[in-house]
């Protein structure tokens, strides 16, 4: 069927496989890494009691059939070895059906952790990276041309993920309306970037222009991707400025550099690089798998197009346990003022408000104020993330800030090491510890000057009472 694939795809479909390879290589690295203090058998959220309350068909995962920590470890390094063979082009030296087998392999893994992550895997871009993943098995290899059916199914969750996100502004905050969001956002986003500080302090104008921006981009632009070539290409390249420009001002995980992955699939290259001879026309077994899996998709995707179109949309939201098409969304509400839980401990063994206390620095969210905002996107850090939600309330950290406390003050060395700096040795863990509430603020040019300090921070309550532990774990 001429239909079927698109040569001028050729070189798009190279770049977008590869980028999305590079992103599941941070992800399953970050999985690696951060799993045993989070979720390890002995984590905040042990993976062995979740499984025991919930059944495979909710939650389908390896984990559900066998969980160690050796295992898990074993499933995500294996998902980065994956990840860099397919960013090596392996997959293109295998048959078409090995390239299809081998991109399957990263998504049955990574669907696996994310299963059983919990709190700390509720986020929208691993349902992004899951659905995306799973389209991406169908994509071809150097055998075949891009199949039109994949490539549109793509040009869908992207149109999901800019018009969900938009139509939630829209209907959430009265100030994405009235332009005003930026005032704060740059200020009061989860997890603030080294150039954050200087958009925040951007004039107003500039600040009401952005957001009258961005609204083009996620309410006009989505549906031009649709249209004939070179409109979809303009809008697919208006879509990459944008969340460029997302990129320098905060730290969004892999979000953004997902997004760009999917609106390159949309570019139109002209053929650019492409083999001379025109692609050999696709086996009919593929042809077949193609269209059902399309069919499937399409299937799946009333529920999500419903809900765009709902007074009582909602964001971030998988309809089924394989993430095959999800809802998604952004900041429908943006925090005016800027909290932070500081976390701290003391060796006194009757703890007052004069004792020494020594504060636990995180390696991502703000802390000792001289400290500049660092860069980690697309890099996830999710200890630092649920911190900015546990400002927002303590109803977000009830699950599992109890065990973090409770961790800190064993001198668990996988906690530890997912902090910047521990004021205590492991062998030698404080007595006490306690969390305080500060407001912070961006310093202004002056006070940076002045002071060499990036933040200024106010106390405003107690968040957490000095706690010790009661009996050893």
């Amino acid at each position: 069927m001429e239909w079927f694939t698109a040569d001028q795809y050729w070189l798009g479909r190279l770049v977008f496989q590869r980028g999305l390879a590079a992103l599941y290589l941070v992800a399953f690295l970050g999985a690696a890494l951060q799993f045993r203090a989070l979720i390890g058998e002995h984590g905040m959220l042990p993976v062995p009691r979740y499984v025991e309350r919930v059944p495979f068909r909710r939650a389908p995962s390896l984990f559900q059939l066998h969980y160690s920590d050796r295992f898990f470890a074993l499933v995500a390094w294996s998902g980065c070895a994956c990840a860099l063979a397919l960013l090596a082009g392996v997959d293109g030296l295998l048959p078409l059906w090995g390239g299809m087998l081998l991109w399957l392999v990263p998504w049955v893994l990574y669907l696996s952790i994310v299963n059983v992550g919990q709190t700390w895997y509720g986020f929208g871009w691993e349902s992004l990276l899951l659905e995306v993943g799973f389209l991406a098995v169908f994509l071809g290899n150097g055998e075949t041309a891009p199949p039109v059916l994949i490539l549109l199914l793509l040009r869908w969750v992207l149109f999901r993920v800019e018009f969900g996100a938009g139509l939630i502004k829209m209907r959430g905050d009265a100030c994405w309306r009235k332009l005003t969001c930026l005032y704060f956002h740059h200020e009061t986003q989860p997890m603030p970037g080294p150039l954050s500080r200087f958009f925040h302090h951007l004039p107003e104008p500039v600040h009401r222009a952005e957001v009258a921006a961005n609204h083009f981009t996620q309410l006009v632009v989505p549906v031009l991707l649709f249209t004939p070539q070179p409109i979809a290409t303009a809008a697919a390249c208006l879509m990459i400025v944008t969340q460029l420009w997302l990129v320098l001002s905060g730290n969004f995980a892999w979000l953004n550099w997902l997004t760009i992955v999917l609106a390159v699939s949309v570019v139109d290259l002209g053929g650019a690089g492409a083999p001379s001879t025109t692609s050999p026309a696709p086996p009919l077994w593929y042809e077949v798998v193609v269209i059902a899996v399309t069919a499937l998709i399409l299937g799946l995707s009333y529920r999500p197009a419903r809900n765009l179109f709902t007074r009582g949309q909602i964001m971030n939201y998988s309809y089924d346990p394989l993430h095959l098409v999800n809802a998604y969304g952004a900041f429908g509400s943006v925090s005016r003022v800027r909290q932070e839980v500081v976390i701290e401990g003391t060796a006194d063994t009757t703890p007052r408000q004069e004792s020494e206390w020594r504060e636990y620095e995180f390696k991502g969210k703000p802390g000792d104020v001289r400290r500049r905002p660092r860069q980690f996107a697309p890099y996830h850090l999710r200890l630092d993330w649920m911190m900015w939600f546990a400002a927002l309330s303590p109803a977000y950290a009830r699950s599992w800030f109890g065990p973090l406390v409770e961790r800190l003050l064993d001198g668990d060395p996988a906690t530890l090491r997912l902090l910047r700096h521990v004021p205590f040795p492991p062998d030698a863990p404080p007595a006490y510890i306690r969390a305080r509430l500060y407001r912070y603020r961006f310093t202004t040019w002056r006070e940076l000057r002045e002071t060499g300090a990036y933040w200024e921070r106010t106390y405003v309550r107690e968040f957490l009472p000095p706690t010790r532990v009661s009996s050893p774990r």
